[in-house]
């Protein structure tokens, strides 16, 4: 079973919103790829002075196990997530990324293969595989 890491932006976002996101995701990956095991990275119970950079060490410290990596909604706007993907592709790790357009992920690659996903005109949706 693949090992998934989520990278998410978490500045200004409630507990509940960023598990909420968690689990949505957790449901699109599944739906995609199958059973994961979704390595916990949200930090419920860090130190209260925690800084930025503490947070980050932690998450490349998880990263380190992961198989594939999703990348939320606005994750090229954020310096940790954008710190994550350059280390999961430098890495080998697969990536997903999400798709502000199709509100949904929108690639995947890994494992010598990209996937692009697509909703059609008729809203059905497809995973086309490049070869």
């Amino acid at each position: 079973m693949k090992k998934l890491f989520i990278s998410q932006p978490m500045r200004d976002k409630t507990d509940e919103e960023i598990k909420t996101e968690r689990e949505n995701i957790i449901k699109e990956v599944t739906n995609v790829l199958g059973e994961v095991d979704v390595i916990d990275s949200f930090f419920e119970s860090a130190p209260h002075d925690a800084k930025p950079l503490w947070f980050l060490g932690k998450s490349l410290e998880l990263l380190s196990n992961a198989d594939i990596v999703y990348f939320a909604k606005d994750w090229n706007k954020y310096r940790g997530c954008k710190i994550e993907h350059t280390c999961a592709t430098e890495y080998g790790i697969d990536v997903m990324h999400f798709d502000d357009w199709h509100n949904s992920f929108r690639e995947y690659i890994g494992g010598g293969e990209t996937w692009i996903y697509q909703e059609s005109l008729f809203n059905i949706r497809q995973i086309i595989l490049i070869i």
